[in-house]
């Protein structure tokens, strides 16, 4: 949010902040969320490099199309443990996957 536009909030009574602030996540919470959106981001890339559809990296991890396309958007129903075996599965080597979480 650029300055002008946080002073008139400020000016008119609104506090900004931070998501992390808003939902009052410690570090670690935060460092996780980033984490698992970090994979999720990286699936979708690898998967379109590889020109995949949904279906197919699905077939290959055992999943449903459904379940890719939740675990691409970064829901919060999909574990870290999902996102790195279908990283894995798309040829992610462990180093990539060091690079995609630091």
């Amino acid at each position: 949010m650029d300055k002008r536009k946080k002073a008139k909030l400020a000016k008119r009574g609104w506090k900004t902040g931070s998501v992390a602030e808003f939902l009052d996540l410690s570090a670690e919470e935060v460092a996780y969320v980033e984490m698992k959106l970090a994979l999720s981001r990286e699936l979708k890339q690898l998967r379109v490099r590889k020109r995949l559809t949904q279906k197919q990296l699905a077939d290959a991890i055992e999943s449903s199309q459904s379940r890719v396309a939740k675990m691409e958007a970064g829901d919060p129903t999909v574990s870290i443990d999902l996102l790195m075996k279908s990283l894995l599965a798309l040829g992610a080597s462990k180093k990539e996957l060091g690079r995609t979480i630091s």
